[in-house]
């Protein structure tokens, strides 16, 4: 019997599954860069085959997965006799790397805010809707908002340099300004920060992950890796979602805070065994 065979789904992982049906890909790329990325080692077809079964992914469609993220460039396989591993690329390792340090670094605690507000203006003529498209996903990203068409804000001066980069690579800097300093005495900032961020779902989103992991206790190692992988797989949409804003722009009693004391708890606790049980996995699979 296969590990993904011998595993009782807990129901907190049931819970999880019922807020949305996740990608075999997604899934893959948070097992590797959870357990692959830090090894630096190949690892079997076998392995990330049986780690997806752990989270209901079908053989089919984890061998799907694989042959995707293989196409976009961040694995590559070798064979041994009948036998398939794999190995992230030069851009796998670079993507995979930013993705974890905003994944850990999300959650830290912000410095004091001095005031001052990022404004970027950018031209972007509505027929150029791909671009637009691109614009607003890298600026988002970067946790900036939008207030008015054309406009992106941040209460984080210190992304000029960040928002700079998204602008040079789309060729977009001739037909950008920015302007740095605090609030004028004209409106009030919580409008500013109202127009530019839904907050509300994104406090819906931090309410669900408290749901979903609140009660968690996996029994088994097995299930101690499932839960490791849902967890981080979870949090790593929130870098996205949520723009960090100072304490004094949010709501009170902000469910971010909760939810990142709840992930590093649990990331804490489930790290050592989880990492033990991939380490069986990748040594049986020799």
């Amino acid at each position: 019997m296969s590990a993904a065979e011998s595993l009782t789904p807990h129901p907190a992982l049931s819970r999880r599954r019922e807020l949305g049906a996740t990608s075999a890909r997604s899934l893959l790329l948070t097992v590797l860069g959870e357990f692959v990325l830090p090894r630096g080692e190949p690892v079997w077809t076998q392995v990330l085959i049986d780690v997806l079964g752990l989270l209901d992914v079908e053989n089919k469609s984890a061998r799907q997965a694989l042959a995707r993220t293989a196409a976009e460039g961040l694995l590559v396989s070798d064979r041994s006799g009948r036998r398939v591993r794999w190995s992230l690329t030069d851009q796998g390792v670079r993507l995979l790397s930013d993705g974890a340090a905003r994944i850990y670094g999300f959650g830290a605690a912000s410095r004091p805010w001095d005031g001052r507000w990022l404004v970027l203006l950018v031209s972007v003529p509505e027929a150029r809707r791909q671009l637009r498209h691109r614009l607003r996903t890298r600026l988002a990203w970067a946790g900036l908002g939008s207030p008015a068409p054309g406009v992106w804000v941040t209460p984080d001066p210190g992304k000029q340099d960040e928002a700079a980069g998204v602008v040079a690579d789309l060729e977009l800097t001739e037909v950008t300004s920015s302007f740095v300093g605090p609030f004028g005495d004209i409106g009030r900032q919580h409008a500013v920060v109202e127009q530019a961020w839904d907050l509300a779902d994104v406090e819906e989103a931090y309410e669900e992950f408290l749901v979903s992991f609140a009660d968690a206790a996996p029994a088994t190692p097995a299930e101690v890796l499932a839960h490791q992988i849902h967890l981080v797989h979870a949090w790593r949409r929130f870098p996205f979602l949520d723009p960090k804003l100072p304490a004094e722009l949010l709501p009170e009693r902000w469910a971010g805070t909760r939810a990142a004391e709840l992930f590093d708890t649990l990331h804490s606790r489930w790290e050592k065994q989880a990492r033990q049980h991939w380490q069986h996995l990748v040594g049986t699979a020799r």
